[in-house]
């Protein structure tokens, strides 16, 4: 019971980081706040199928989160490379 209670917590906060994330990313007065944000919305998503996974004992959505999370550091990488190449 207390269990359960404690995964709709986990995701509600998941959901409120992607709505702060989301406000960032149209708001952002520059180029790398923008990043940072799609940054961190993809950390979100990798924690919800991280959260998903472990509720449900799927593995396969494991999977899924360390794929995106390489591909996440790699978009990170290009990004990082293309805003130190145009300054």
């Amino acid at each position: 019971m207390i269990i359960d209670i404690l995964w709709y917590v986990i995701y509600i906060f998941l959901a409120v980081g992607f709505i702060a994330c989301f406000i960032r990313l149209a708001r952002g007065p520059n180029l790398p706040d923008r990043i940072i944000s799609l940054d961190l919305i993809s950390i979100m998503a990798i924690g919800f199928f991280v959260a998903y996974a472990v509720q449900f004992n799927q593995t396969s959505f494991m999977d899924v989160a360390i794929i995106l999370a390489m591909i996440t550091f790699l978009g990170t990488v290009a990004f990082a490379y293309y805003l130190e190449r145009r300054v």
